[in-house]
């Protein structure tokens, strides 16, 4: 007979009570437990202890006395987002990091979108850029590793700006986005990463939903519920997902809008609060706010619904939650109070016009903004709110600075970032060093499922392959670790299993050692454990040294290089007079315009060209080109130019010559960027295939802000077919 063993273990987190080192706080429910806050203040003085120069659009998060923020920066060529380090005593600057924006269609002013995420452990704090640069900082500014989620995961963004923000748990920092790059991975889906929070390797993925409706930015709370550590999060295809912690795996599901789910969750005990601004399901009613019951597996019906109240168009403010009341703000900025029990309306205040920031709730008081420039102080009540004071906060004079971000409170202080700049509100009675450094109550936490003993005679009830995704080079050998789960996500440790590789060109030892063969030869492909009756599979990716020559001969009909980044469902190799040749064909859906990425993103001082036709069969040409360190050069068909540019929205250092081209000719495009001092020289060349190649270059630009590294790619904008054949890659 075999004993199952759960216990209740004693944690304390290293934490400050003080510090707000996530977006809603060290709940995750938009409260702070200090007190002897201000109820008034003035941008004149009153109150007011400090302000900084710097434009944010987030919340900051507030960590070991520093105040951390994400931003911009800049005027035309140099524009780039900011990540920056103020002392939370003084204001005064400690460090910043600039980061250029590249492979994006994001205006300059959505940088800076998402928040900051801090651990108290390891004091480091974690970034996740526009361009998808996800860096983890110590707490003196040095960059300890990032990843290049587009270029390495496809992650995927719109116009729009939005993007997630990343949440800390135990050894894990966790960050979720639309992706789409290959294999198992190649359809378009809201999918979770969770990182090793100290090394950034991947540990495990998680899909969970459906086909996403649209972009999307809530963020996850870790709770738990039911004997699990739950990562509770709205997801793009309308459903909000329970996911364990440990390992991803899905525990339940519930559908709460036809569109996507922006707002993020707030949990209190079992129940779990959500709200969007779309269509309803099952009403011709736009908006809700739905309770629901957090515990057991579930599905998509009503079964786990508590209460509803319709009409409530909260989309973009998430709500905080204290001493059984829901505070939710909707689109048009009324602040609505409900009863957490029963949903039942106590009052409704009105805050302005736009509403997105989200409502911080702390000193018998709640703090909430409004784009509009406004950042409120009010008294709530049993059954109505009274406004103790209004600022509205000018960048100019007679302009409002746009506030999208909340409070963060730390401190006995409010600190909040705007347009116009990042503000420390207080009483400025003690110093800041006096109230940091307490720590709060012992927490229950559940632990890791029994004395060491008795883990290894408890049978898995989950495996996962830890890395659970990796890139890697011809002739690298390569340690994989299988980690055990029990039934409630337990951490059961690493186990033996039986391993297999697929797609690979290699070995794998029984203890989990893959040995990739010798070759030049790009690969992609997966390796799979079996414990007892579980498994768990890790996708590798395998990148060869330069020079590369790909001809597409070797390529099956109807495929494409297995290990390209985002070339699923859009690009696939076509016999063209008895030569095999790629081609990206007009887009059955969704956008014409994609990158593929074909290298690592630490990659530089490289040349890359391929050959490349168009076709017009009605009236639009396509666009087609190359990347190379992050910049892309391109054959604009309409246009008939060539053009050079990183950041396709605000073409911060884009330059364009004309160059008439024609319908199916074929031409040869060579591109390459030399660093020199602290610029970027990018160059580019076309002319018509099987013609000499001309001596001098095409286009030449220069950048005083240079990529400095960046895969190699294909670019195309395919209204109309585009080809491409000979792609080679070589070091300079």
């Amino acid at each position: 007979m075999m004993f199952f063993f759960i216990f209740i273990a004693v944690t304390i987190r290293n934490e400050s009570m003080a510090d707000w080192s996530a977006w809603r706080g060290p709940a995750q429910n938009g409260t702070s437990s200090d007190t002897g806050l201000i109820s008034t203040w003035s941008q004149d003085g009153e109150n007011l202890i400090w302000k900084a120069d710097f434009i944010g659009r987030s919340t900051p998060i507030v960590l070991n006395r520093r105040v951390y923020v994400i931003g911009r920066v800049g005027e035309e060529i140099t524009e780039q987002e900011r990540v920056a380090c103020f002392d939370a005593e003084s204001g005064g600057l400690l460090w910043e990091h600039r980061f250029n924006v590249f492979h994006s269609t994001i205006p300059f002013n959505r940088l800076g979108w998402t928040s900051l995420a801090g651990d108290a452990e390891t004091g480091y704090v974690y970034a996740h850029t526009i361009s998808g640069i996800f860096a983890c900082f110590d707490g003196d500014g040095t960059i300890v590793w990032s990843r290049s989620l587009t270029e390495e995961f496809g992650r995927f963004t719109g116009y729009g700006g939005r993007v997630v923000s990343p949440v800390v748990d135990e050894d894990l920092v966790i960050l979720s986005f639309l992706n789409t790059s290959w294999g198992s991975h190649a359809a378009m889906r809201h999918r979770y990463f969770a990182f090793d929070k100290r090394t950034g390797e991947v540990i495990w993925t998680a899909t969970p939903g459906g086909r996403p409706k649209d972009t999307t930015y809530p963020v996850a709370v870790v709770a738990e519920i039911g004997l699990r550590r739950l990562l509770i999060d709205g997801n793009s295809d309308g459903h909000v997902y329970a996911m364990d912690i440990n390992t991803g795996e899905n525990v339940w599901g519930f559908l709460v809008s036809q569109g996507p789910l922006n707002s993020s969750v707030v949990v209190d005990g079992t129940r779990v609060y959500a709200s969007h601004n779309r269509e309803n399901t099952d009403t011709t009613v736009m908006g809700r706010v739905v309770c629901i019951d957090g515990i057991g597996k579930g599905d998509e019906s009503k079964s786990h619904e508590v209460w509803r109240v319709d009409g409530i168009e909260a989309g973009y403010s998430s709500p905080a939650f204290h001493d059984g009341r829901l505070y939710v703000v909707d689109s048009a900025a009324n602040l609505h109070c409900l009863d957490g029990d029963t949903g039942r309306t106590h009052w409704t205040h009105s805050l302005g016009t736009v509403g997105k920031g989200s409502p911080v709730v702390a000193d018998g008081k709640i703090y909430v903004t409004e784009v509009n420039g406004h950042f409120h102080i009010l008294q709530p009540g049993a059954n109505e709110c009274t406004s103790l004071d209004t600022e509205q906060i000018e960048r100019n004079a007679g302009r409002y600075a746009e506030i999208y971000g909340s409070p963060a409170i730390a401190y006995d202080r409010i600190y909040f970032a705007t347009e116009a700049g990042l503000f420390c509100l207080g009483k400025n009675a003690h110093s800041v060093a006096a109230l940091s450094g307490t720590k709060p109550p012992e927490a229950l936490r559940y632990g890791s499922g029994g004395p060491e003993t008795d883990k290894k005679t408890i049978e898995a009830a989950a495996v996962r392959i830890v890395p659970s995704e990796l890139l890697s080079t011809p002739g690298e050998t390569v340690q994989f670790n299988v980690h055990a789960y029990g039934e409630f996500g337990n951490v059961l440790g690493e186990r033996i299993g039986a391993w297999s590789i697929e797609g690979l060109n290699g070995v794998i030892d029984d203890d989990g050692t893959l040995k990739l063969e010798v070759g030049d030869v790009g690969a992609a492909g997966t390796v799979s454990v079996k414990v007892g009756e579980v498994s768990d599979t890790a996708r590798v990716r395998v990148i060869p040294e330069l020079p590369w020559h790909e001809d597409f001969e070797s390529i099956e009909e109807g495929k494409h290089p297995p290990h390209w980044v985002r070339a699923s469902g859009r690009y696939r190799v076509r016999e063209m007079d008895g030569n095999k040749v790629l081609v990206k064909p007009p887009a059955r859906r969704g956008l014409h315009r994609s990158n593929v990425y074909i290298g690592r993103p630490n990659m530089s001082d490289y040349t890359v060209q391929v050959d490349l036709m168009g076709t017009k069969p009605k009236r639009n040409l396509p666009d087609m080109g190359l990347i190379a360190n992050r910049y892309t050069l391109e054959m604009q068909g309409n246009h008939q130019r060539l053009q050079v540019l990183s950041w396709r929205s605000d073409l911060r250092m884009a330059k364009s010559v004309d160059f008439n081209w024609g319908p199916k000719v074929w031409y040869t495009m060579k591109m390459t960027v030399e660093l020199i001092d602290d610029k970027a020289v990018v160059k580019g060349k076309v002319w018509q295939k099987d013609t000499p190649e001309p001596e001098g270059w095409t286009i030449t630009v220069e950048d005083p802000l240079p990529n400095r590294e960046g895969s190699p790619g294909i670019y195309g904008y395919s209204p109309a077919e585009i080809f491409y054949d000979n792609l080679r890659v070589w070091e300079n």
